[in-house]
Protein backbone atom coordinates (compact mmCIF):
# COMPACT_ATOMS: atom_id res chain seq x y z
CA UNK A 1 0.00 0.00 0.00
CA UNK A 2 1.77 3.33 -1.14
CA UNK A 3 2.12 6.26 1.84
CA UNK A 4 -0.91 7.99 0.15
CA UNK A 5 -3.54 5.25 0.54
CA UNK A 6 -2.03 3.89 4.21
CA UNK A 7 -2.84 7.79 5.30
CA UNK A 8 -6.44 7.87 3.64
CA UNK A 9 -7.18 4.22 5.43
CA UNK A 10 -5.92 5.73 8.45
CA UNK A 11 -8.21 8.60 7.93
CA UNK A 12 -11.36 6.06 7.82
CA UNK A 13 -10.23 3.84 10.78
CA UNK A 14 -9.77 7.47 12.65
CA UNK A 15 -13.57 8.12 11.13
CA UNK A 16 -15.29 4.63 12.34
CA UNK A 17 -13.14 5.48 16.24
CA UNK A 18 -14.97 9.02 16.28
CA UNK A 19 -18.36 7.34 14.85
CA UNK A 20 -17.89 4.84 17.76
CA UNK A 21 -17.39 7.97 20.36
CA UNK A 22 -20.49 9.27 19.37
CA UNK A 23 -22.58 6.02 19.74
CA UNK A 24 -21.57 6.15 23.12
CA UNK A 25 -21.87 9.57 24.00
CA UNK A 26 -18.09 11.21 24.06
CA UNK A 27 -17.98 14.48 24.98
CA UNK A 28 -15.91 17.52 23.20
CA UNK A 29 -14.38 14.63 20.62
CA UNK A 30 -11.64 16.54 18.70
CA UNK A 31 -8.65 15.35 16.17
CA UNK A 32 -5.44 16.34 16.09
CA UNK A 33 -3.52 16.05 13.07
CA UNK A 34 -0.28 15.56 14.15
CA UNK A 35 3.09 17.43 12.62
CA UNK A 36 5.11 14.54 11.18
CA UNK A 37 8.48 16.31 12.37
CA UNK A 38 6.98 16.23 15.83
CA UNK A 39 4.55 13.24 16.07
CA UNK A 40 7.16 9.99 15.57
CA UNK A 41 4.86 7.24 14.39
CA UNK A 42 1.40 8.49 14.79
CA UNK A 43 -0.51 10.87 12.27
CA UNK A 44 -3.73 11.13 14.36
CA UNK A 45 -4.41 11.89 17.85
CA UNK A 46 -8.23 11.41 19.03
CA UNK A 47 -9.55 12.87 21.93
CA UNK A 48 -12.86 12.53 23.64
CA UNK A 49 -14.50 12.85 26.98
CA UNK A 50 -16.43 10.61 29.76
CA UNK A 51 -18.71 11.56 32.24
CA UNK A 52 -17.33 8.61 34.83
CA UNK A 53 -15.21 5.17 34.74
CA UNK A 54 -17.73 3.24 33.27
CA UNK A 55 -18.60 5.34 30.59
CA UNK A 56 -15.03 6.03 29.36
CA UNK A 57 -14.39 1.94 29.51
CA UNK A 58 -17.85 1.46 27.11
CA UNK A 59 -16.45 4.00 25.02
CA UNK A 60 -12.76 2.01 24.56
CA UNK A 61 -14.29 -1.30 24.11
CA UNK A 62 -16.78 0.21 21.56
CA UNK A 63 -13.85 1.77 19.43
CA UNK A 64 -12.25 -1.85 19.90
CA UNK A 65 -14.76 -3.85 18.60
CA UNK A 66 -15.94 -1.82 15.80
CA UNK A 67 -12.71 -1.65 14.44
CA UNK A 68 -12.11 -4.98 15.08
CA UNK A 69 -15.08 -6.00 13.46
CA UNK A 70 -15.57 -4.00 10.51
CA UNK A 71 -11.75 -3.77 9.65
CA UNK A 72 -9.88 -6.45 11.04
CA UNK A 73 -7.47 -4.23 13.16
CA UNK A 74 -6.11 -4.52 16.48
CA UNK A 75 -4.93 -1.85 18.94
CA UNK A 76 -1.21 -2.36 18.99
CA UNK A 77 -1.49 -1.89 23.25
CA UNK A 78 -4.34 -0.28 25.40
CA UNK A 79 -3.55 1.13 29.10
CA UNK A 80 -5.54 2.26 31.61
CA UNK A 81 -8.39 0.85 31.19
CA UNK A 82 -8.66 -1.19 34.56
CA UNK A 83 -8.74 3.10 36.47
CA UNK A 84 -10.99 4.32 33.48
CA UNK A 85 -9.63 7.93 33.96
CA UNK A 86 -7.49 7.71 31.10
CA UNK A 87 -7.51 5.08 28.69
CA UNK A 88 -5.10 5.04 25.80
CA UNK A 89 -5.55 2.55 22.35
CA UNK A 90 -2.69 2.37 20.52
CA UNK A 91 -3.20 1.59 16.85
CA UNK A 92 0.51 3.20 16.03
CA UNK A 93 -0.93 5.59 13.26
CA UNK A 94 -3.05 7.09 15.33
CA UNK A 95 -3.46 7.08 19.02
CA UNK A 96 -6.80 7.24 21.03
CA UNK A 97 -7.01 8.73 24.28
CA UNK A 98 -10.47 8.48 25.88
CA UNK A 99 -10.12 10.61 29.46
CA UNK A 100 -12.73 11.53 32.12
CA UNK A 101 -13.39 15.35 31.80
CA UNK A 102 -11.68 16.36 34.90
CA UNK A 103 -8.21 14.51 33.94
CA UNK A 104 -8.71 15.69 30.46
CA UNK A 105 -8.65 19.49 31.85
CA UNK A 106 -5.64 18.39 34.08
CA UNK A 107 -3.27 17.02 31.35
CA UNK A 108 -4.41 19.68 28.73
CA UNK A 109 -3.26 17.28 26.09
CA UNK A 110 -4.57 19.75 23.16
CA UNK A 111 -2.07 22.37 24.89
CA UNK A 112 0.80 20.16 24.80
CA UNK A 113 0.69 19.45 20.92
CA UNK A 114 0.60 22.88 20.01
CA UNK A 115 2.22 22.25 15.88
CA UNK A 116 -0.74 19.45 15.64
CA UNK A 117 -4.02 20.62 13.54
CA UNK A 118 -6.95 20.55 15.75
CA UNK A 119 -10.35 19.52 13.53
CA UNK A 120 -13.96 18.66 14.84
CA UNK A 121 -15.66 15.81 13.72
CA UNK A 122 -16.88 17.41 10.91
CA UNK A 123 -14.44 19.13 9.25
CA UNK A 124 -12.46 15.52 9.62
CA UNK A 125 -15.02 13.70 7.63
CA UNK A 126 -15.28 16.43 5.17
CA UNK A 127 -11.55 16.58 4.78
CA UNK A 128 -11.93 12.52 4.17
CA UNK A 129 -14.53 12.78 1.32
CA UNK A 130 -12.98 15.08 -0.50
CA UNK A 131 -9.90 13.38 -0.81
CA UNK A 132 -11.62 10.10 -1.84
CA UNK A 133 -13.98 12.13 -4.06
CA UNK A 134 -10.30 12.68 -5.50
CA UNK A 135 -9.35 9.38 -5.80
CA UNK A 136 -12.39 8.62 -8.09
CA UNK A 137 -12.17 11.00 -10.31
CA UNK A 138 -8.54 10.39 -10.47
CA UNK A 139 -9.31 6.38 -11.18
CA UNK A 140 -11.95 7.67 -13.94
CA UNK A 141 -9.70 9.63 -15.66
CA UNK A 142 -6.84 6.57 -15.98
CA UNK A 143 -9.91 4.48 -16.78
CA UNK A 144 -11.41 6.55 -19.91
CA UNK A 145 -9.42 6.86 -23.08
CA UNK A 146 -9.29 10.96 -23.50
CA UNK A 147 -11.25 11.96 -26.32
CA UNK A 148 -8.93 13.00 -29.03
CA UNK A 149 -7.40 9.34 -28.78
CA UNK A 150 -10.55 8.30 -30.59
CA UNK A 151 -10.34 7.56 -33.93
CA UNK A 152 -11.96 10.13 -36.22
CA UNK A 153 -15.38 9.17 -37.81
CA UNK A 154 -14.85 8.34 -41.48
CA UNK A 155 -15.79 11.08 -43.77
CA UNK A 156 -18.04 9.19 -46.97
CA UNK A 157 -16.17 10.45 -50.21
CA UNK A 158 -18.03 12.37 -52.12
CA UNK A 159 -19.88 11.05 -55.94
CA UNK A 160 -16.98 11.40 -58.44
CA UNK A 161 -18.23 13.45 -61.17
CA UNK A 162 -17.09 11.18 -63.88
CA UNK A 163 -20.34 8.67 -62.88
CA UNK A 164 -22.35 11.27 -64.58
CA UNK A 165 -20.53 11.20 -67.94
CA UNK A 166 -22.27 8.19 -69.29
CA UNK A 167 -25.02 10.07 -69.10
CA UNK A 168 -24.14 12.40 -71.21
CA UNK A 169 -22.60 9.77 -73.63
CA UNK A 170 -25.66 7.45 -73.65
CA UNK A 171 -27.37 11.14 -75.10
CA UNK A 172 -25.02 11.99 -77.85
CA UNK A 173 -25.01 8.58 -79.21
CA UNK A 174 -29.22 8.69 -80.46
CA UNK A 175 -28.35 12.27 -81.55
CA UNK A 176 -25.64 11.17 -83.51
CA UNK A 177 -27.43 8.33 -85.22
CA UNK A 178 -30.79 10.58 -86.00
CA UNK A 179 -28.24 12.79 -87.59
CA UNK A 180 -26.42 10.16 -89.39
CA UNK A 181 -29.55 8.85 -90.76
CA UNK A 182 -30.74 12.20 -91.89
CA UNK A 183 -27.47 12.31 -93.84
CA UNK A 184 -27.81 9.59 -96.46
CA UNK A 185 -31.49 11.07 -96.98
CA UNK A 186 -29.82 14.63 -98.07
CA UNK A 187 -27.52 12.29 -100.45
CA UNK A 188 -30.69 10.72 -102.08
CA UNK A 189 -31.97 13.23 -102.49
CA UNK A 190 -29.12 15.16 -104.18
CA UNK A 191 -28.74 12.12 -106.51
CA UNK A 192 -32.41 12.17 -107.56
CA UNK A 193 -32.12 15.59 -108.29
CA UNK A 194 -28.69 14.92 -109.89
CA UNK A 195 -30.24 12.89 -113.08
CA UNK A 196 -32.91 15.84 -113.96
CA UNK A 197 -30.30 17.96 -116.10
CA UNK A 198 -29.43 15.84 -118.50
CA UNK A 199 -32.79 15.06 -119.27
CA UNK A 200 -33.43 18.74 -119.91
CA UNK A 201 -30.46 18.79 -122.07
CA UNK A 202 -31.63 15.94 -124.14
CA UNK A 203 -34.70 17.82 -124.55
CA UNK A 204 -33.49 21.27 -125.63
CA UNK A 205 -30.83 19.16 -127.98
CA UNK A 206 -34.00 17.15 -129.90
CA UNK A 207 -35.77 20.65 -129.95
CA UNK A 208 -32.82 22.13 -131.84
CA UNK A 209 -32.66 19.24 -134.02
CA UNK A 210 -35.82 19.77 -135.18
CA UNK A 211 -35.35 22.97 -135.87
CA UNK A 212 -32.56 22.75 -138.17
CA UNK A 213 -35.04 20.27 -140.18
Amino acid sequence: MSSTNAHKHTRILVQAAVAACEDKKGQDTRILELDPVDSGLADFFLVTSATNDRQAVAIADEIELRLKRNYGVMPNSVEGRRVGEWILLDYVDFVVHVFLAERRAFYDIERLRKSARPLTPAEFDAELKHALADKTRAARTRSTPATAAKPATPVTPATPAKKKAPAKKVAAKPAAKKAARKAPAKKTAAKKAAPRKPAAKKAAAKKAAKKSR
